[in-house]
């Protein structure tokens, strides 16, 4: 079962000092954080804060070649967490014929942010992840747990480009 999350912001890991888009999921409570590289967060932030580039940007010519190839973007998931490494999916359609195309997550998301399409988390992720968060060795987790899910609006919107 797939849960629909929302780009709740973008903001900096105060124990890696590494980029982390936090999802947030639409109808509930539930929190995911994914680390992201810091170019793939800056291709986030450019479209979260509606920065134009004087030239298409990776993500910019992705939905521009899917334009032109009228395929139509109908939602990205983040289907997979194994290894500690999250893996997305793309899912489109062209000319009737459903296509999945395997991704990073970031990628995925900046992906669907520039296409206006909906974003979801298989709910077997959320679940590994809340055991993986557990477990993982970056400083108190279970504190860092209990920050990201409190988080306001002055906390988000910290990354700098």
């Amino acid at each position: 079962m797939e849960v629909e999350m929302k780009i709740r912001g973008l903001m900096m890991d105060p124990v890696t000092n590494m980029p982390i888009v936090v999802l947030k999921d639409v109808g509930g409570d539930s929190v995911l954080p994914i680390w992201v590289g810091v170019y793939e967060a800056n291709a986030i932030a450019l479209e979260i804060e509606k920065v134009s580039t004087p030239r298409p940007m990776t993500h910019d010519l992705i939905k521009n070649v899917l334009s032109g190839l009228d395929a139509r973007v109908h939602k990205v998931v983040v289907s997979e967490l194994r290894d500690d490494t999250f893996y997305a999916v793309i899912w489109m359609e062209r000319e009737g014929q459903i296509i999945s195309v395997d991704s990073r997550p970031s990628d995925a998301l900046a992906i669907a942010l520039r296409l206006d399409c909906p974003i979801y988390v298989e709910e077997t992720v959320l679940k590994t992840s809340k055991t993986v968060a557990a477990v993982a060795e970056v400083g108190n987790n279970e504190e860092l747990r209990r920050w990201l899910e409190n988080l306001n609006d002055e906390d988000l919107g910290r990354y700098k480009m």
